[in-house]
C-alpha cells in the first residue's frame, strides 16, 4: 500500500514533462564549453547572464594553474573529512587568509556553501535557544535552523519593526541568534545590517551574515556586508561561499577563534563530510589574492552594473529593489517566465529563472548576474536582445522613458 502511495506521488509530478512538451524547459541544460562570459551548448555559442562568478576568474590562468598543482601535489582528493585526514596545507592557508580579508580572527572551511550554513546555523543555539531568520533566507540557512532543533522566528522582510517585534518575545536569558543573507539571492537587495546589529544588541543576541552573494561584491576588496556597513566587529560570524566570486566549489565561516575552535568539534555538516578538494581550496585562494590585488575588478563590476540597471530601468522593466549586480527582472507569470528565458536562449541570451515555490507564484521573474568581465558590446547586446523578446511576449511594462 506504502509503495503504491510513492508510486502515484512520483507518477503526478508532471511538471518537467509537461514545460518539455511544451519547448521551455529550462534545467540542467549541459555546458559543453565555458569561456567566462560566454559559454557553449547544443554547439551554440551564447552569453552568461546567469552565473554567479562576479569577478570573471573561472578561466583566469593564475586560478587554473593553482588548480592544476594542487592536483599534483595532493591529489584529486583527499578522501575523508576536514575532521581527520581531509584537512591540507592548502585549507589551512586559505582559511587564515580568509580570515584576515574578512576582519575576523579564524576561518572553518566546508566542503559546499550549503553545508557551510547547514553546519553553522545548526551548531550553536541548541534545542532551547531562538534562530531570527528573514523570510527570505536563503534554503542553505532554513535547513540550519531546522537542524538546529531551536525554536524559529521569521520576520518580514527586512522589515526590523517585525524583526523587534519577535526580539521582544523572547526571555532575556535564552541564547538567541540572528541570521541574514548580506545580499538577497533572487531579489539583489542588501540587508539592513547597522539595524540587525543595534537590535542584536539591545536584545543580546548574535548575528551571523551569509556572504555568499557579497564577498567580491560589496566593501572595500570586495570584503563583504559588514565591511560595506563598517559593522565588522559587531557581527559574530561571517559565512560565504567559494563558488561565486571565488571560481571554485566550498564554504566558510569566520569568527572569534573560541567559535571557530567550537564549530570545528561540533559542525556535524562537515566533520561527517569529504573535504573540498585542494585543488578547489587553491583555485579559490588564488581567486581571494587576484581580488586583493585588482581593485578595478570591483570597479568593473559596478560599472557594468549601475550601467544595466539604468538601462533596463529606463526600458521600463520592473525590477523591485535590487541594489547589486544580482537584478531581477519580473515578469509575474510562471509561464511566460518560461518562455521568455527560452526565448532569450534562442536569441543567444542565458539568464535563469525563477518560480514557484522557489518565489511566491506572482513574483516570478527573470535573475541576470552582472560580472566584472562582461564587455560594454555584450550588455548591449543582452539589452538589444531583452527589449526585442520582450515586445515580442508583449511583457508589461511601465511606460518607456524617453
Amino acid at each position: 500500500m506504502l509503495q503504491e502511495i510513492l508510486s502515484e506521488k512520483i507518477k503526478s509530478f508532471t511538471a518537467p514533462d509537461e514545460l518539455k512538451e511544451a519547448g521551455i524547459y529550462p534545467y540542467f541544460r549541459p555546458i559543453e564549453e565555458n569561456h567566462d562570459t560566454e559559454v557553449v551548448i547544443g554547439g551554440k555559442r551564447v552569453l552568461m547572464f546567469g552565473s554567479n562568478s562576479y569577478m570573471g576568474l573561472t578561466n583566469h590562468p593564475e586560478v587554473l594553474q593553482a588548480a592544476r598543482e594542487a592536483i599534483d601535489r595532493f591529489g584529486s582528493s583527499c578522501s575523508g573529512s576536514r575532521f581527520l585526514n581531509g584537512t591540507s596545507s592548502v585549507h589551512i592557508e586559505l582559511e587564515d587568509t580568509l580570515a584576515v580579508h574578512v576582519g575576523k580572527e579564524a576561518a572553518l572551511t566546508f566542503t559546499t556553501g550549503f553545508q557551510t550554513n547547514l553546519g553553522a546555523v545548526s551548531a550553536i543555539t541548541g534545542r532551547n535557544g531562538v534562530i531570527f531568520l528573514d523570510e527570505l533566507d536563503h534554503a542553505s540557512i532554513i535547513e540550519g535552523a531546522r537542524l538546529s532543533f531551536s525554536k524559529v522566528l521569521k520576520y518580514a522582510h527586512n522589515d526590523m519593526a517585525d524583526l523587534e517585534q519577535k526580539m521582544k518575545t523572547v526571555p532575556e536569558s535564552v541564547i538567541k541568534m540572528i541570521v541574514v543573507d548580506g545580499i538577497f539571492s533572487m531579489e539583489g537587495d542588501i540587508c539592513n545590517l547597522p539595524e540587525i546589529v543595534r537590535l542584536a544588541k539591545q536584545y543580546k543576541a548574535l548575528v551571523m551574515v551569509d556572504d555568499a552573494h557579497s564577498l567580491g561584491v560589496l566593501g572595500e576588496l570586495g570584503k563583504g556586508t559588514a565591511d560595506h556597513f563598517g559593522l565588522t566587529d559587531e557581527v559574530d560570524l561571517i559565512v560565504g561561499t567559494f563558488s561565486k566570486s571565488l571560481a571554485s566549489l566550498g564554504g566558510y565561516v569566520a569568527g572569534s577563534k573560541e567559535l571557530i575552535n567550537y564549530l570545528k568539534h561540533n559542525a556535524r555538516p562537515m566533520i561527517f563530510s569529504a573535504s573540498t578538494p585542494p585543488s578547489a581550496a587553491a583555485a579559490a585562494l588564488a581567486a581571494l589574492k587576484i581580488i586583493q590585488r585588482e581593485p578595478e575588478r570591483l570597479e568593473a563590476l559596478w560599472e557594468n552594473t549601475i550601467y544595466m540597471v539604468k538601462a533596463l530601468k529606463e526600458a521600463g522593466f520592473e525590477m523591485g529593489e535590487s541594489q547589486t549586480p544580482i537584478i531581477p527582472i519580473y515578469i509575474r507569470d510562471n509561464f511566460l517566465t518560461f518562455k521568455f528565458t527560452q526565448r532569450l536562449f534562442e536569441e543567444g541570451i542565458f539568464v535563469n529563472p525563477v518560480v514557484s515555490p522557489a518565489v511566491k507564484s506572482d513574483s516570478s521573474l527573470v535573475r541576470m548576474s552582472i560580472m566584472a568581465t562582461h564587455t560594454r558590446a555584450q550588455l548591449d547586446k543582452a539589452l538589444e536582445i531583452i527589449n526585442m523578446v520582450a515586445n515580442e511576449l508583449q511583457i508589461e511594462r511601465k511606460a518607456l522613458i524617453a
